[in-house]
């Protein structure tokens, strides 16, 4: 009977172990630890996960604040986020608007904290959040919103495009700013960080060239959007993007704007409308519906689906994949 009770008990430890590690694996919402041993970092969301993973290499631990399938812009820090960075040695954040818990979060970091903060968008030169009212992607009331924080606060950068990530040569520059703040943290790996971020760098490159040599075989440059974050990958290769929505995913089009919309799609024979995986679809295919053409995936990369970070998919194979797709729609 005793042997009995001490077999269930270590089976019940051994379930929960098992249960625990797959909740983990499958992207789960418990986030990593900070790891004794290595320069710890946290990251405010996927691509500068991604970068920090992959400059630091062996030295470092990165945790990413954003979990799988969730939503950065939906997203705030909870208590355990706020403690991972105070005790973390880098912060790695976007800045140019894009995080509006971010400024009240560094407020709060205790004085003693000696997390270095780096914004990894600086040298980055910002594209407006609106343009006037001739501009094709622009004019929603909320968009005038896009510069302010959830509590009405205005960013440092004002209004302003935060999706600097999105055209790969800027997504070098942020590369080149998380290099530079690792050196500052732990200069005795610098060779090697400098040797990691020159393989980012040269994947970026061959990425940025892809791109400039497959759109320029295009013969059509309109792309229709529903979250309206594509302006700096349309700036870099001579694409004409249409929002439907403004630089909050969740923001929501008028009946005039739809309207707007239909008659775009229309005039300029787009077949496409791309939507984005880590928000609804429900608008896109309504609007595809009510137009007549089909509906394909553009993401914005400011997170991976579950599924996605299962398969392994990183910066690269996204932009990759977004490329295809573009290439498919403008044929």
């Amino acid at each position: 009977m005793k042997r009995t009770f001490v077999k269930r008990a270590i089976l019940s430890v051994i379930l929960v172990l098992l249960l625990s590690t797959l909740l983990s694996a499958c992207g789960g919402r418990s986030q990593p630890a900070l790891v004794n041993g290595k320069i710890n970092i946290v990251a405010s969301f996927y691509p500068l996960y991604d970068f920090a993973t992959k400059i630091g290499g062996d030295h470092v631990n990165v945790v990413n604040l954003v979990p799988a399938g969730v939503e950065p812009h939906d997203w705030s820090p909870k208590s355990r986020d706020i403690q991972n960075l105070t005790k973390s040695d880098l912060f790695v954040y976007l800045g140019a608007g894009f995080e509006g818990w971010v400024h009240d979060t560094l407020d709060s970091l205790k004085k003693d904290s000696k997390t270095v903060v780096v914004e990894a968008s600086r040298g980055i030169e910002l594209l407006p959040g609106t343009e006037d009212e001739h501009g094709d992607e622009h004019g929603h009331d909320e968009k005038k919103e896009a510069g302010k924080d959830a509590h009405g606060h205005d960013h440092e950068h004002g209004n302003t495009d935060p999706h600097v990530w999105l055209s790969p040569a800027n997504a070098k520059q942020l590369a080149v700013n998380i290099k530079d703040a690792l050196a500052q943290v732990d200069g005795a790996h610098k060779a090697d960080y400098e040797a990691n971020f020159k393989k980012l760098a040269d994947r970026l490159d061959q990425l940025d060239g892809k791109y400039k040599s497959e759109l320029a075989k295009v013969s059509k440059k309109d792309i229709v959007v529903t979250h309206q974050s594509f302006g700096y990958l349309a700036k870099a290769y001579g694409l004409n993007q249409k929002a439907i929505m403004g630089l909050a995913p969740d923001a929501e089009p008028t009946s005039k704007d739809m309207k707007t919309i239909l008659q775009f799609i229309k005039d300029n024979q787009v077949k496409y409308i791309f939507f984005e995986e880590l928000v609804s679809d429900k608008l896109a295919k309504t609007l595809a519906k009510d137009a007549g053409v089909e509906t394909l995936v553009l993401s914005p990369l400011e997170g991976l689906t579950e599924e996605q970070a299962k398969k392994g998919d990183d910066y690269v194979s996204l932009m990759e994949n977004n490329l295809n797709n573009l290439l498919k729609a403008l044929q």
